[in-house]
């Protein structure tokens, strides 16, 4: 008896525009240090379990898909989904939740057996991946610490084709030793490392905002596959500029983001928590949809 494999594409984490309005809760060891931040040094996995399944139940009228870690998250969305109907699409998060290092700086590994396979057995719709990359990174004592990134991107992408799981490549750049970030090498840096994760041909980007307009031009000039921006902890009101911006022109398909929409109820007690998420988390995360409304390009109109 022969059995079908069912393929997934990035329609199924979209809205019906072709856009992205994901809810990024796939944080783990963050979300243990926002915690600290409001005074809880030690969470119970149960919290962390709990504050994911509120953020789902809350959220998911107006979510195109959830960004989620398999450790806290994907159980979340199973009890969510065994009691409450119309819960959108997923993302799994494939990294390692603790990743390698080289003399400080990050260093791109994948976690053994979260492949796109375990992912799609997990229920996701997409597998996402963090890397940290910076492509103008030069080899240092024989170690190339760009290349190794890029190496395991083309097997992740190679992966996910294979196996009919969209691919969410996630990039964060960082200071290299000795460096001064400036704004502007920031924004270089941001626009370097998608150029070269787009020569991958992921399926989908999630990139930092780079900074300005004129930067955001210079990053829709070098990608050929959709991007998506994320929020990397910054305010509501400023994300939501973030989201004019990056789509007006930078070309972006929409956002996954998390904490400008509800890390605001962290710590918070349990039935305060709901109601903060059912109103302002709500409230917020449609904000979200209102900025990128007319101004988000369909991730099927851009060639690759």
């Amino acid at each position: 008896m022969s059995s079908t494999v069912s393929t997934s594409t990035l329609a199924d984490i979209a809205t019906g525009d072709g856009t992205f309005a994901v809810v990024a809760m796939d944080q783990r060891n963050t979300l243990k240090r926002m915690y600290a931040a409001v005074g809880v040094d030690d969470p119970s996995e149960e919290e962390l379990r709990s504050i994911k399944e509120d953020v789902i139940t809350a959220l998911s009228p107006a979510a195109s898909a959830f960004l989620l870690d398999p450790t806290y998250g994907m159980p979340a969305l199973h009890a969510v989904r065994a009691t409450t109907p119309g819960v959108p699409g997923v993302l799994v998060a494939a990294e390692p939740s603790s990743r390698g290092s080289y003399h400080g700086e990050p260093r791109a590994s994948l976690a053994p057996g979260q492949d796109a396979a375990w992912v799609r057995d997990q229920g996701g719709a997409a597998v996402k991946f963090l890397v940290q990359l910076r492509a103008d990174r030069s080899a240092t004592d024989g170690v190339d610490l760009a290349a190794e990134a890029l190496d395991v991107i083309r097997g992740l992408v190679a992966d996910c084709r294979a196996t009919g799981v969209p691919s969410v490549v996630e990039n964060l750049v960082y200071t290299l030793p000795g460096e001064e970030l400036t704004p502007e090498r920031r924004a270089d840096a941001i626009i370097e490392a998608a150029e070269a994760l787009d020569g991958l041909k992921p399926d989908l980007l999630k990139l930092e905002y780079p900074g300005s307009p004129e930067a955001c031009r210079r990053l829709a000039d070098r990608l050929t596959v959709p991007w998506a921006v994320l929020s990397a902890g910054v305010g509501f009101d400023e994300f939501a500029d973030v989201l004019k911006i990056s789509c007006d022109e930078g070309g972006a398909s929409g956002f996954i983001a998390g904490r400008a929409v509800w890390k605001d109820a962290v710590g918070m007690p349990t039935g305060p928590r709901r109601e903060h998420l059912r109103s302002e988390g709500l409230r917020r995360l449609e904000g979200c949809l209102e900025a990128i409304e007319g101004r988000a390009r369909p991730w099927n109109e851009v060639s690759s």
